[in-house]
């Protein structure tokens, strides 16, 4: 729990929230990722947008941890071991392929609008998470 912060958690939610309801205005579609990015690399009318939307991602972070607060650092690791890395993409992948959606598109959007899929998808990941986690620590895996 040493990297709670509750107030820029607050702030995130916010902006998180905010993006989503502009993203739904401007394009009438929901903000679920795996589904952006699907249409990034499938959809020729929806591409541009998309990929926009994609470097987006990237980009705003970037800005912020740089240039709007440089002296600010961010507590954040991740594991550099590519044995977990690799098959996890896959399977984030695979789940949201098989799930019909990803957090965002579930947790975000689909909760925000109250649908059960939406809620049991959502209860399913966090769940499988904990259960993943608890299993690696368990095999002596740390993240």
């Amino acid at each position: 729990m040493h990297n709670f912060t509750p107030v820029s958690a607050l702030i995130g939610g916010v902006i998180i929230g905010l993006s989503v309801v502009l993203y739904f205005y401007t394009t009438g579609r929901l903000a679920g990722i795996s589904g952006i990015f699907e249409n990034a690399i499938s959809n020729t009318s929806l591409r541009l947008s998309n990929t926009l939307f994609l470097i987006g991602l990237v980009i705003g972070p970037l800005l912020i941890y740089n240039i709007i607060l440089p002296n600010n650092p961010i507590a954040f690791e991740i594991t550099n071991s590519y044995l977990l890395i690799i098959p996890g993409g896959f399977l984030v992948g695979f789940g949201t392929r098989l799930g019909g959606g990803c957090t965002s598109g579930h947790g975000i959007c689909g909760i925000g609008r109250l649908s059960v899929n939406s809620m049991i998808a959502t209860a399913l990941f966090v769940a499988t998470g904990i259960i993943t986690v608890f299993v690696l620590q368990q095999l002596g895996v740390y993240l």
